[in-house]
């Protein structure tokens, strides 16, 4: 396991799934772990679960959409602790349609949380990390940002969006210090893909060559990866994490 003690580590989303896989391995490397997500009650369980396991984490009740209660959140973390060193922008969602049926607002919401909370968040977190000289940002983004999917134009053009913007960022920042890079899982088992039908799953297995499903774990490890101090050399990338799925 990578070291990140005495690391100050955001991580939103982090009520379910990946995010909130992320948060136990995070604490368990060592980082403090601040707890972004709407719902109260997770994140506080969440927290609590990790604090008896001998971790730190803090719970923060906030909608990433909402730039200004997101920025707010990101700046009294840093003020609190004077300096924010990794921020893992996770929080994301689906509103799936054909595009023929998708509405505005499905495609609003999707860009509102995925793309620009995102935004929001970094944006917020560069200045703390510049001060520092020292940061390391990693977006979530999805293998359909890769490849697209049908019925899922909104998500596919977030994540899409969320590379570009990280290769940009990582240019700018580079010199300061600051990595920037993503994660594109595959399939994982959360709670977004719990609902797929059999027929859908044996379909999708027949296309990962390591014929299996992945776990939120599989991520978890490789985000602690790039927040260590030894993936210093990595950034403006995105790590496919699919078994192997896109190579096909």
């Amino acid at each position: 396991m990578f070291d990140l003690s005495n690391k100050i580590a955001v991580i939103t989303g982090a009520s379910q799934g990946i995010g909130h896989t992320m948060a136990t391995v995070f604490a368990k490397a060592g980082a403090k772990v601040m707890c972004i997500a709407r719902s109260e009650s997770k994140i506080k369980e969440l927290c609590l679960n990790i604090s008896d396991e001998g971790g730190i984490a803090f719970p923060f009740v906030c909608d990433v959409g909402n730039g200004e209660a997101f920025s707010d959140t990101i700046k009294s973390i840093a003020n609190e602790y004077g300096k924010l060193d990794i921020l893992i922008n996770n929080a994301g969602i689906t509103r799936d349609a054909l595009l023929m049926r998708m509405t505005d607002s499905q495609w609003d919401e999707v860009i509102q949380t995925n793309l620009k909370g995102a935004f929001y968040g970094i944006k917020s977190a560069i200045r703390p990390m510049m001060k520092n000289k020292f940061g390391r940002i990693i977006n979530i983004t999805s293998i359909v940002g890769l490849t697209g999917n049908p019925g899922q134009a909104n998500y596919a053009a977030s994540k899409a969006g969320l590379i570009g913007m990280t290769q940009s960022i990582a240019k700018e920042f580079g010199s300061r210090g600051i990595t920037v890079n993503c994660i594109a899982p595959g399939w994982i088992d959360t709670e977004m893909t719990i609902e797929i039908s059999e027929d859908s799953k044996k379909d999708l297995l027949d296309k990962i060559p390591i014929r299996k499903i992945g776990k939120p774990e599989d991520i978890a490890h490789a985000a602690v990866f790039l927040a260590s101090d030894e993936a210093s050399y990595i950034t403006g990338q995105t790590i496919v994490v699919d078994g192997g799925r896109v190579i096909n």
